[in-house]
């Protein structure tokens, strides 16, 4: 079993940055894939962005050039930089590991975006 913590959510104005990281108990170098999701109020779930094993990345449309994903397999945690924010970025931020047929869900950090 793997638990996924994640950290560094806040409160930030607009064109503003902010630095997301998911700690995992365990590996992640096993996961297949590791990704950042987000849930803005009313909305369904989307992908942010996501990392396989292998380093090849996946972005929504609505945060390429903007955002980046990153892992450090040491440390077992995977981060996200956010850059440029805007008020539509506002969400709950949760992370996400793949492995095999399993899925991990970390309990999500709030990201709000307002002047």
């Amino acid at each position: 079993q793997v638990q996924l913590v994640e950290s560094g959510g806040d409160l930030v104005q607009p064109g503003g940055s902010l630095r997301l990281s998911c700690a995992a108990s365990g590996s992640i170098f096993s996961m297949n894939v590791m990704g950042w999701y987000r849930q803005a109020p009313g909305k369904q779930r989307e992908l942010v962005a996501s990392m396989t094993s292998g380093g090849s990345t996946n972005y929504a449309y609505s945060v390429k050039g903007r955002f980046s994903i990153s892992r450090d397999n040491a440390k077992n945690t995977v981060y996200l930089q956010m850059n440029s924010l805007k008020p539509e970025d506002t969400a709950v931020y949760f992370c996400n590991g793949q492995r095999g047929p399993y899925t991990y869900w970390g309990q999500g950090t709030q990201v709000t975006v307002s002047s």
